[in-house]
């Protein structure tokens, strides 16, 4: 059969393993072997700039074309797509079914060990015009869904991280403390989308949530959402780094009037007994701080690590507090249908700007993702129209 070609921003691997420099998106035409039985070919309408891209790009923790052991890689694994042509083997998709990506690789208990995109081999993303998957890696959109083709790109990874995530951390929560112990869990987060989405699907399910963010433009929708939020800059130096705290007088005063700061917001909106689940997707900048805000049976959550993959904490600590520390990594299979099902009852979808990046301007996306300066919190982009 004759292989597919399409137009896709790829990234190179990086020349110099032990000291990798950032990567670019160049545009050029790729190959697509042919689709074999259990198979579909896909256009991508719309994806959303996630921070795995990113870092994939800044080639930091990984460079990731290299851990492939491929020359080249395309990225992007949060979007929405139709579909062009199925397999002989495919059942119940077919040409025109406009679905969300879900994932490709799963264990044999249905987890995910590697992402779609990013350090899954031979897999190719929404930065394609084209691109072919298993049909497993594919949810049909709701018929007649009351939201956009671009929400639900933004849907695709970061709520479905949330909703997994979520469902861990109070399971774990309530091991301990059931609902006569507390009925309303206090629950805050750190900013970010995923962080968002979580915040807002405890919110949904009767807790009190608050989210710390340095974008005073989120502010404002965390309000409408009925979040309450924080300005991170009433305390931006709450930013530990263990070896400057040990040396630098000055950084160590700082820091502990930030944290002093951070402390009194956290008796006045979750009072003495402290935060119930704090979701945080940071990291070592604030993880001496988020256990400080953590109340007895409490629950540290995350599914990734932004600012630090390591931290440190007193084990007897944590055993004499009760604390649990959950960590999931995307979903489980069978929880993509439960969270599209409960989004589209229950309106549990992200807040978009009618800012959509087109095509040939995405590597301009994402030198501006990394340089902060985009305030979307899901920042969409266009591939193909729709």
């Amino acid at each position: 059969m004759t292989p597919i070609t399409t137009e896709a921003w790829v990234l190179y691997a990086g020349k110099n393993r032990l000291r990798p420099e950032p990567g670019q998106l160049v545009c050029e035409t790729i190959s697509i072997p042919a689709l074999t039985d259990e198979e579909i070919l896909v256009e991508p309408l719309f994806g959303c700039w996630e921070g795995n891209m990113g870092h994939a790009i800044q080639r930091s923790p990984v460079d990731v074309a290299i851990q492939r052991n491929e020359e080249k890689v395309v990225l992007g694994n949060s979007g929405v797509v139709r579909i062009l042509q199925v397999g002989n083997s495919v059942p119940g998709l077919k040409e025109g079914d406009v679905c969300m990506l879900y994932a490709t690789h799963f264990d044999k208990w249905g987890y995910m060990p590697l992402a779609f995109a990013y350090d899954a081999p031979n897999t190719i993303g929404t930065l394609a015009k084209k691109f072919k998957m298993h049909f497993k890696s594919v949810l049909p959109l709701p018929q007649n869904t009351q939201y956009s083709y671009a929400q639900w790109a933004a849907f695709s990874l970061r709520y479905i991280t949330a909703w997994s995530n979520w469902k861990v951390a109070i399971g774990a929560y309530r091991l301990q403390m059931d609902e006569s112990d507390n009925p309303v869990p206090s629950v805050w987060g750190w900013g970010g989308g995923t962080t968002l989405a979580e915040l807002d699907l405890a919110r949904l399910q009767g807790c009190s949530t608050v989210m710390i963010t340095s974008r005073k433009s989120q502010l404002d929708r965390l309000d409408r959402m009925g979040i309450q939020g924080i300005d991170f800059n009433q305390f931006a130096d709450l930013n530990y780094d263990q070896r400057c705290y040990q040396s630098d007088a000055d950084y160590r005063q700082r820091y502990l009037e930030a944290e002093k700061t951070f402390l009194n917001y956290v008796r006045e909106f979750a009072g003495e007994d402290g935060v119930s689940i704090f979701v945080d997707y940071i990291g070592s900048p604030v993880f001496r701080a988020t256990l400080q805000a953590l109340g007895r049976q409490g629950v540290i959550t995350t599914a990734g690590w932004k600012k630090g993959m390591e931290s440190r904490h007193l084990r007897a600590s944590a055993c004499v507090n009760r604390h649990i520390h959950v960590h999931t990594h995307y979903a489980r299979y069978s929880e993509g249908p439960e969270a599209m099902a409960f989004a589209e009852e229950r309106g549990w979808m992200p807040e978009l700007s009618d800012d959509i990046t087109p095509w040939e301007n995405i590597p301009d996306l994402a030198v501006a993702y990394e340089q902060g300066k985009v305030d979307s919190y899901f920042p969409i982009f266009s591939i193909n129209p729709v």
